[in-house]
């Protein structure tokens, strides 16, 4: 019996640190309609090419906002990333532009039709099950940096 209920709280500690956001990144608040979400920041090269590469698992309404300092076309892939995931794909107003399902573990290049400044993984189905689509606009919090 000790032993199983060690078993389980090792289990539960592997998967609460699974969903734990990469030291060092900055969190937001974000708003879509009338949910939000907790994001973290990916805003160097370094934290965009990890991504949320590696990890096991996401909370609900958690991801991880993509930044760039200018409009441009912008390309993702899901190589070493374990989670199903759905980006969308947002202009500088924060008007979702687009929104995809990405596969797990993908090499398949997941490109915006438009030019964006920002993008924002979730688990997949989240933006959908939320009621959020192409042409909704992301509320950013008042001092964050555009």
């Amino acid at each position: 019996m000790k032993s199983r209920i060690f078993f389980i709280i090792c289990v539960c500690s592997i998967i609460l640190t699974a969903c734990q956001p990469q030291k060092g990144s900055p969190e937001i608040t974000l708003k879509i309609n009338d949910v939000e979400f907790t994001a973290e920041i990916a805003d160097t090269p370094e934290l965009q090419e990890k991504g949320l590469m590696d990890r096991k698992a996401l909370s609900p309404l958690h991801g991880m906002l993509f930044t760039y300092k200018y409009d441009a076309k912008k390309s993702f892939w899901m190589k070493n990333t374990y989670i199903p995931l759905s980006i969308a794909f947002i202009a500088s107003d924060g008007t979702i532009k687009e929104i995809y399902d990405m596969k797990p573990l993908s090499t398949s290049i997941i490109s915006s039709k438009f030019s964006v400044r920002y993008a924002l993984e979730v688990n997949q189905g989240e933006f959908e099950k939320n009621g959020i689509s192409a042409g909704d606009r992301v509320i950013f919090p008042i001092n964050f940096p555009r």
